[in-house]
């Protein structure tokens, strides 16, 4: 069983894997474009790993539903 982080910056996308030891299996930083070329990105560097991960967990600088008017916002 793996899990998946992201750290999502203004700057750039840190996206890891790691297993229950905390050990850091693979990770990559992703220069911060635009929304569908950064989560293009994201989604690929995942795949690799589907299978496997169980969760994935999400750090952000600022709101992650860009909805003005959304309840998650």
């Amino acid at each position: 069983m793996l899990y998946g982080a992201i750290e999502a910056g203004g700057t750039k996308f840190v996206c890891a894997v790691g297993n229950k030891e905390y050990k850091t299996l693979d990770k990559i930083s992703i220069e911060t474009t635009n929304p569908e070329e950064t989560l293009e990105q994201v989604i690929y560097f995942f795949n690799k790993y589907k299978a496997e991960i169980s969760s994935i967990g999400i750090g952000s600088f600022g709101p992650i539903d860009s909805d003005i008017n959304s309840d998650k916002y």
